[in-house]
């Protein structure tokens, strides 16, 4: 038997456009160096990618926006 890693294992659904490219930019700032969450929120800020509803990047904006593509299908938006 072969072990392998596949690096969508949890994915359901195919990223929206919006994750792709918010993706693109996490990996764009961490290219820079920058690993720690105010960095990150940071880095996104002066790139110009906007925090949902338009607003700027805070760290708890971040923490809830990965809370939300996180959770379930179907579930996003519910609170636990």
């Amino acid at each position: 038997m072969t072990n392998y890693l596949q690096p969508h294992q949890a994915r359901t659904v195919e990223p929206t456009p919006y994750e792709k490219k918010l993706a693109g930019a996490i990996e764009e700032v961490f290219g820079t160096g920058r690993h720690d969450l105010e960095g990150l929120v940071s880095g996104l800020n002066e790139m110009g990618v906007p925090a949902p509803g338009g607003e700027v990047w805070t760290t708890d904006s971040f923490t809830a926006e990965m809370k939300r593509l996180a959770a379930p299908q179907g579930a996003a938006g519910k609170e636990a």
